[in-house]
């Protein structure tokens, strides 16, 4: 009750500040892909239920055959985006909100639906769930979260196996002020966008 009462406080606090910058970027998203700027996408949350995630778009639509579904034989080595790639489907807009991470920002509509949390694991593709070992299943005991400690611990520098680790010490220990300091170490990586891709 304290978790669900602390994100609703923070979120309704500053939606006064994130609606405009909400706007403007999904704005000239909407301009610079020529179409809907917003994203809608089946996660898993908690206690391995479904949901729909909002998000600000940041690739153009794939084309026929461009995107193959992940398939991981090992966890201990698989890494979503190794540094030195390039995705050509992001755009240069695209490019900024993900580093900024400002393409998350829907998530707060999740946060409000009571679908996710501030802080938590973030919310898995049902197709990766599919393959998860049974242990890694314990991320799902808290809701899903818009950042969480494998976020500041690393991001996408992260092998999968070291953000469920990171995602499990979560589970294990978290509290209200285990989320604040999350949070807080949230905004300076947004700033330096350090492990973003």
């Amino acid at each position: 009750m304290a978790k669900r009462t602390f994100d609703l406080v923070l979120t309704i606090l500053g939606a006064p500040l994130v609606l405009p910058i909400l706007a403007i970027l999904a704005l000239a998203l909407a301009i610079e892909l020529r179409g809907n700027p917003f994203f809608l996408q089946a996660r898993v949350g908690l206690q391995g239920r479904s949901f729909t995630l909002f998000k600000l778009r940041t690739m153009r639509h794939p084309r026929p055959g461009e995107v193959q579904p992940h398939l991981i034989d090992d966890w201990k080595t698989f890494i979503f985006s190794p540094p030195g790639t390039d995705n050509p489907r992001i755009t240069r807009l695209g490019a900024f909100a993900r580093k900024t991470s400002l393409d998350e920002l829907p998530n707060l509509l999740n946060v409000l639906l009571g679908q996710m949390s501030l802080v938590g694991p973030r919310p898995e593709l049902p197709g990766i769930v599919a393959q998860y070992p049974p242990h890694y299943h314990r991320r799902h005991d808290v809701p899903p979260g818009i950042t969480g400690l494998a976020q500041v611990s690393g991001r996408s520098d992260l092998t999968y196996d070291e953000i469920v680790n990171y995602d499990l010490a979560y589970v294990d220990q978290h509290s209200v002020m285990t989320d604040i300091h999350i949070l807080w170490r949230t905004f300076f990586q947004a700033l330096t966008g350090k492990g973003a891709r």
